[in-house]
């Protein structure tokens, strides 16, 4: 009697799990007490990962791994006492969304081309795989904390991907990574508002974790101990990336009518930039129109169909904004001494909290019929979804023949930021600074000396005889004989040309690896940059 009592009130609780969840009534629900061990296998095979020599490399790896399965399994070991003490049961209803594994599949996609040219993303690899299996075995034990059923799919994949597609600590640090990635299961489960008569997470999950991580990092100045400035610097390495990320956005685009989204945010910025560059004589963004981590953004976080508006209206002015907040990002960052990666992080929370606010702003066009008939009113339209597209692929072939994506840009040209410096251009001297020091910490002997000579002279820095003989003798160490003289006797500062092996480094434009080419073609390439000396020695080789 008890047996059939128990029965029918689990099927009770079933058939309420299906009328309040938000999926379709029609999904399959799985239930059953041995459905509570489905999580300890997650756990498991997190456990068994941190065997792997990836994982052995690293002690403070080893100790995160089996920290996070022990929380897990306390967290577990708790929910079996408190299902057998209440006599409950709990059920999976599968949910298999487009929105999760057709993301899922074009992340992953990034990650595998990016590999290819950055080491650093494939040994990511084993640290990404357990991430993904925390994240589903914690947000399983989450639901079932608050509720009776899970909605079993690939949600977790397109969170943990896009999360690591723009930052992840470094090994001594990566217990961080979990905690990040369970605070944005936390902020899905509960930020929370009522939305259109349906109760619904605030944030795009990934962005929340992202934001508010970004805000510690940025406060306590500790962007050391993540892979966050690599990451931006280095999903160029890959050749013809933006093109790589335009063609697997218009998938993106096509399934879920985000258009308006990514190509608003990506033609204000390319306008803004342009007219910029008109003013000042000199770039926005450094060695870019649109830095690359940028058209990542735009294209795989903020445009979240669940978080951003429901209208095309709203969409294209929620596009808008994000290129206008990610464009003031840049500088606001930039003037408080903050990495300027952040700027394409910081703002999609803010634009998320927003989405209501432009759906109602918006809600007055309902009846222009000049918007409905270009598919920009606030009734959505797959054909007008097609048009948008043809007017971005449109837009795109026409920035890329202008050379405003994968070809070389004029940022990318240390002459030019020294001409633009004796200019007085904004900014210049600054940027000038920053190029030569970073191809200083790449080892180019050359770079190395100049900014040396920069702090001996004053020149655009605070003048630093100490800090000079420093940069003379790492130039001296990287073999540039100036550079030696300079330490020896800097009574007389010597500045002399870069050397071949100096032009494999100051010539790689979006990071190309120009280690095997021949030094005609090499000097050439200087030529081209703007290295006037090249050009004769070029035509003498």
């Amino acid at each position: 009697m008890q047996s059939a009592t128990k029965k029918r009130d689990f099927k009770s609780r079933s058939t309420k799990v299906r009328e309040t969840s938000s999926v379709n009534e029609n999904m399959p629900v799985i239930a059953g007490k041995h459905l509570l061990k489905i999580p300890s296998l997650f756990t498991l095979a997190l456990f068994l990962l941190s065997f792997t020599s990836r994982v052995q490399s690293n002690d403070v790896l080893i100790y995160s791994f089996w920290a996070s399965c022990l929380a897990l399994l306390a967290w577990q070991g708790w929910l079996l006492k408190h299902c057998a003490t209440q006599k409950t049961e709990k059920s999976f209803i599968v949910a298999l969304k487009p929105q999760h594994y057709i993301q899922a599949m074009v992340h992953l996609s990034v990650y595998i081309y990016w590999g290819m040219n950055w080491q650093p993303v494939q040994d990511h690899a084993v640290l990404l795989i357990a991430q993904i299996m925390f994240a589903y075995s914690f947000d399983i034990l989450l639901s079932w904390t608050r509720r009776e059923s899970y909605q079993l799919g690939f949600g977790p994949f397109p969170i943990i991907f896009s999360t690591n597609l723009f930052l992840w600590f470094m090994d001594d640090w990566f217990y961080l990574q979990f905690i990040m990635v369970a605070i944005g299961f936390l902020g899905k489960e509960f930020v929370r508002w009522n939305r259109d008569g349906r109760f619904v997470h605030i944030f795009n999950p990934s962005a929340f974790t992202l934001g508010l991580f970004s805000l510690v990092l940025i406060t306590t100045n500790t962007t050391d101990l993540t892979w966050g400035p690599q990451i931006a610097s280095t999903l160029s390495l890959a050749p013809n990336m933006y093109t790589y990320l335009f063609l697997g956005g218009l998938v993106v685009m096509y399934f879920f009518s985000i258009t308006l989204v990514a190509a608003s945010a990506a033609m204000v910025m390319f306008a803004l930039s342009a007219l910029y560059f008109s003013i000042a004589g000199v770039p926005y963004f450094l060695d870019s129109d649109v830095p690359i981590a940028v058209f990542l953004g735009l294209h795989l976080l903020v445009t979240d169909p669940s978080t951003s508006p429901r209208t095309p209206t709203g969409r294209l002015v929620f596009g808008i904004l994000y290129g206008i907040g990610v464009f003031v990002l840049y500088t606001v960052l930039d003037m408080l001494g903050s990495p300027t990666f952040y700027d394409k992080l910081l703002c999609v929370p803010l634009l998320n909290l927003s989405v209501q606010w432009i759906d109602r702003m918006v809600a007055p066009l309902r009846n222009n019929a000049l918007l409905e008939n270009w598919g920009l009113g606030v009734t959505p339209s797959k054909k007008a979804n097609l048009v948008h597209m043809s007017i971005w692929i449109g837009f795109f072939i026409v920035i890329s023949l202008l050379g405003k994506t994968d070809s070389r840009h004029v940022g990318d040209s240390l002459p030019f930021w020294a001409q633009a410096c004796e200019e007085g251009r904004a900014n210049a001297c600054e940027r000038l600074i920053l190029l030569e020091s970073t191809y200083c910490n790449d080892n180019s002997g050359w770079a190395c000396n100049a900014i040396g000579a920069e702090y001996f002279y004053g020149n655009n820095v605070p003048q630093d005889t100490e800090r000079a003989l420093a940069y003379f003798s790492r130039a001296c160490d990287l073999r540039f004989q100036a550079a030696c003289l300079n330490f020896l006797d800097p009574s007389q500062i010597s500045l002399a040309n870069p050397r071949a092996f100096d032009f494999r480094l100051l010539l790689r434009e979006a990071g190309q690896n120009l280690l095997g080419m021949p030094e005609d073609q090499l000097y050439q390439r200087a030529c081209e940059h703007g290295w006037e000396f090249a050009c004769d020695k070029s035509v003498s080789i």
